[in-house]
């Protein structure tokens, strides 16, 4: 019988070597091109000013005992059309406009009132500025709610908004912005005041912080 000539074990030794050694390789190769893939430069983000969120409007409550156009409380899920922040966690900034029909939209804060009152459309669809028959704020000296057109507003003072920038404060009397200004800064606005210019650059700096 004749003996089969065995593999040496040098011989099988230096193919596992080798084996391993063409891994270690291509792992190496990837690591490095992937390297390169994240090094290389990417087109920029864009980042908008504002952000389109879509949400339900609050019907006109019968049973609620108040009038169509009244100003309302927040219901706790309610959304701001504008940045998508829970208005009734900051009541104190928080504002609202009504509809011909009763329905109701609050904001987070009078800044993204004035957002959502120069481009209607833009954040729920289908409905018109000339279709709002109440617009509210809530007045920083009381905490009660106030006709938006009549208010009185600071800008550029020291107070932090919802969104730690932007702060627009609205006040039921130009005593009580004054006062409000005499200790934290800023100028005082009306409402015909507020132009595109200048809701453009309280939106500057502002940050979205959606609470899921």
């Amino acid at each position: 019988m004749v003996a089969r000539p065995q593999a040496s074990p040098d011989g099988a030794d230096r193919r596992l070597v080798l084996k391993a050694g063409v891994s270690l390789g291509l792992v190496a190769a990837v690591s490095v091109a992937g390297y390169w893939v994240l090094r290389r430069p990417t087109a920029p983000v864009a980042v908008t000013d504002e952000i389109c969120v879509v949400v339900a409007a609050t019907p006109h409550d019968p049973t609620s005992g108040l009038a169509i156009d009244a100003p309302r409380p927040i219901l706790p899920d309610a959304r701001c059309p504008v940045c998508g922040m829970y208005p009734a966690r900051s009541r104190d900034w928080a504002a609202q406009v009504i509809y011909g029909n009763g329905d109701a939209f609050f904001f987070d804060s009078p800044l993204s009132l004035f957002a959502y009152m120069r481009q209607v459309a833009r954040y729920t669809a289908g409905r018109q500025a000339d279709d709002i028959v109440a617009i509210y704020v809530t007045d920083a000296a009381s905490g009660h709610w106030i006709d938006a057109r009549q208010a009185i507003y600071v800008q550029g003072s020291s107070a932090l908004g919802p969104m730690r920038a932007g702060n627009f404060p609205a006040f039921a009397t130009r005593e009580s912005a004054e006062q409000f200004a005499q200790r934290r800064g800023g100028q005082l606005v009306g409402w015909q005041g507020v132009d595109s210019k200048l809701i453009d650059q309280l939106l500057v700096g502002r940050h979205h912080q959606h609470d899921d």
